[in-house]
């Protein structure tokens, strides 16, 4: 390497070390404001760490990821299974019409028409979510009955 050019380099970067040395230091200013801190008043009853027959539950508030190792995932009644641009599925039955379940992490979901019970899809986690149609026609997110998820994992 020709040294002409080391000396070159050399010098740039002890000039960018006293620039930079010369600039005031980086640091995090205390805020004048407090710090704000809400209390959530929604409580849910499921809590990660319980079980749902032999699954685990493993995250929650609003979705519950459970731990599936595998298991399979059945139709809580009869109903629809329509795929979503997420590569999640909606189900949606007429026992229920106020209700959508949003699940997600399914391999190979069964898609179409099934019957309560039957298997459609199975996974290492799933993650579910109860959606509630509201009066306007939105739909907002509800917590899933324990007894809903025993019937999905039976």
């Amino acid at each position: 390497m020709d040294m002409m050019r080391v000396r070159s380099v050399g010098k740039w970067t002890l000039g960018m070390v006293f620039i930079l040395g010369m600039a005031p230091a980086c640091s995090v200013q205390p805020s004048p404001e407090p710090l704000r801190t809400i209390q959530i008043q929604q409580t849910w009853q499921l809590q990660p760490g319980e079980q749902i027959g032999q699954h685990r539950i493993v995250a929650g508030l609003g979705e519950i990821s459970i731990q599936m190792n595998g298991g399979s995932v059945y139709a809580p009644f009869s109903g629809q299974i329509e795929p979503t641009a997420d590569d999640c599925v909606l189900f949606s039955s007429p026992d229920v019409p106020a209700y959508l379940f949003r699940l997600c992490g399914l391999s190979n979901p069964t898609i179409g028409t099934v019957s309560e019970g039957q298997a459609i899809g199975s996974g290492d986690y799933l993650h579910f979510a109860t959606l509630r149609r509201q009066p306007d026609g939105t739909w907002t997110m509800v917590e899933p009955a324990k007894t809903l998820l025993e019937r999905l994992l039976k």
